[in-house]
C-alpha cells in the first residue's frame, strides 16, 4: 500500500502524508482529498460485496461479538449445519460491527440498536437483562434490594447494565467500583457461579 501511495504522490506532485518516527498525518492536500478517496472506496467496498453475494459460495464470513459468538452462536452451529450441510460458517469475533463497506462478511450479529453500516438489520429478538448467580446465593436473595450487599459482576461491553436495572426497579444501587469488571462475558458468566451475581442477559444466559 505504501508503494501505491507514494506513486500517487509522485503522480500529483504534492505529498499527502507527513511521515515523522511517532507515524504520520494528513497534509492539507491529503485533507481536501480524503471525503472523496473515503466515497469512491466505500462504492468499491459495496460493489465488492455485491459480487460476493452473486457468486455462488458454500463459506459464509460471520462476524459476532466474542459473546454472542461463544454462547450463542457456538452451541446452535451443530443445527446449523444438519440443516445445510453444505455450508462452510467462518466465525470471526469482533468488538464492534463491522463495515460492510470495507470489511468481508456476509453476516454481522450484535446487540445493538443500530444497523451495521453498509448492512441491512433483521432483530432476532429483544435485549433482556436480569440478575443471575448460583442457586445457594439466589436462595437468600429475597428482594431487589438485598442485590446491594453482593458482589456486583458485569462485562465490560455493558457497564451501564446495573444502574439501567436498578432504574427500573426503582432503587438507588450501589456504585459498581466495589463489583468485579470482566473483559469477556463468558468468564463473568462462570464467575457469577458463586462468586457473586451478574446482570445476564436473556440471549446469553438461557438454555
Amino acid at each position: 500500500m505504501s508503494h501505491q501511495v507514494k506513486a500517487l504522490e509522485a503522480w500529483l506532485g504534492a505529498p499527502l502524508f507527513v511521515r515523522h518516527a511517532q507515524g504520520l498525518h494528513l497534509t492539507d492536500a491529503g485533507r481536501a482529498a480524503l471525503p472523496a478517496f473515503s466515497t469512491a472506496f466505500d462504492a468499491m467496498g459495496l460493489a465488492v460485496q455485491e459480487l460476493r453475494i452473486a457468486a455462488p459460495r458454500p463459506q459464509v464470513s460471520i462476524a459476532a461479538l466474542p459473546s454472542i459468538a461463544q454462547l450463542w452462536l457456538a452451541p446452535r452451529l451443530p443445527a446449523l449445519r444438519a440443516a445445510l450441510p453444505t455450508l462452510r460458517p467462518s466465525i470471526h469475533a469482533l468488538e464492534e460491527p463491522p463495515d460492510f463497506r470495507r470489511e468481508p462478511f456476509d453476516l454481522a450479529i450484535f446487540l445493538t440498536r443500530q444497523a451495521p453500516v453498509g448492512g441491512r438489520a433483521c432483530k432476532f429478538s429483544d435485549d433482556v437483562i436480569f440478575p443471575v448467580c448460583a442457586p445457594a446465593l439466589a436462595r437468600q436473595l429475597k428482594t431487589p434490594a438485598d442485590l446491594a450487599a453482593q458482589l456486583l459482576l458485569w462485562d465490560t461491553t455493558w457497564t451501564g447494565d446495573w444502574a439501567l436495572w436498578f432504574e427500573a426497579a426503582g432503587l438507588k444501587g450501589p456504585s459498581i467500583d466495589s463489583g468485579s469488571e470482566f473483559s469477556l462475558y463468558s468468564m463473568a458468566l462462570q464467575a457469577g457461579d458463586g462468586a457473586g451475581v451478574l446482570m445476564g442477559h436473556e440471549a446469553l444466559v438461557s438454555r
